[in-house]
């Protein structure tokens, strides 16, 4: 997968575009690319149920139709993605394991200019470059905190891309069965409580990677004041900053990366 980086040529204004599929919505826009924000607002659609391909390739379609955008496309998905197919399904139909997901898209919009990545790899690389690891050396890993945990690791803005660590295994568990915010709701733990579990989970990761920043998004991540303080793992650990928009960002950058790298050839 090319690595967000290069400066685009394919436009002086520097807009790239992007879709983030999710479980319940599909929500893209147009993204300044030196910024990192939305140019404008995020259009979202229900995503479809079931959530096979080609009902989610027409939903992708039409959300770029809106926007009368024609340029280089970025989609996430909730999955593992190598080479533009799809080699898991979380939270979206299972019909996409080993589906071609780029040639699908690439179909749907009527054009090649399409690049698709995991989800959080996306957040990961848009908080990197624009948001809470912006400026930051080192090992930054981005966690998402939501039905499962997501990761994303980059070293020095380079993305090791398709980490799984939600399901790496912590004290007998998956990462994710420890403490995911939907953990939290289900045994409806205080804050305290949850804060323990997820320290138990960075500090397994730490022995790992030694990261330098870990950055929390997620909805949770919303009210990190309530809990990041409550912590005890080594490493720094910061609130996301782009929330909702991260997905769209990062699938924007990484489609407009894409783009001039192919011009360049």
């Amino acid at each position: 997968m090319t690595q967000p980086g290069s400066e685009s040529t394919t436009t002086s204004t520097r807009h790239g575009f992007g879709v983030d599929v999710g479980g319940s919505g599909i929500k893209g826009g147009i993204v300044d690319l030196v910024t990192g924000e939305l140019v404008g607002d995020r259009y979202k659609i229900e995503t479809p149920q079931p959530s096979t391909p080609e009902a989610v390739a027409a939903v992708v379609a039409s959300i770029a139709q809106r926007f009368e955008w024609t340029g280089p496309v970025g989609v996430t998905l909730p999955a593992v993605v190598t080479g533009g197919i799809a080699r898991s399904a979380a939270n979206i139909d299972k019909s996409w394991i080993d589906t071609d997901a780029r040639a699908l898209f690439a179909r749907a919009l009527g054009h090649e200019n399409v690049v698709v990545l995991n989800d959080a790899d996306a957040a990961g690389v848009a908080e990197d470059r624009y948001g809470a690891g912006k400026g930051r050396s080192g090992v930054v890993v981005l966690l998402t905190f939501g039905t499962g945990i997501g990761s994303a690791i980059l070293h020095d803005g380079v993305l090791l891309p398709n980490t799984e660590l939600g399901h790496m295994e912590v004290g007998g568990k998956e990462a994710e069965h420890r403490a995911a915010s939907s953990v939290k709701e289900t045994k409806e733990l205080s804050y305290k409580e949850w804060a323990k579990e997820v320290s138990r989970v960075l500090e397994t990761f730490e022995a790992l990677l030694w990261p330098d920043l870990f950055i929390a998004g997620g909805g949770i991540s919303r009210k990190s004041e309530k809990w990041i303080p409550l912590l005890t793992n080594r490493t720094p650990v910061v609130a996301a900053t782009l929330q909702n928009a991260a997905g769209i960002v990062g699938a924007a950058l990484f489609a407009d990366t894409a783009a001039a790298s192919e011009q360049a050839r």
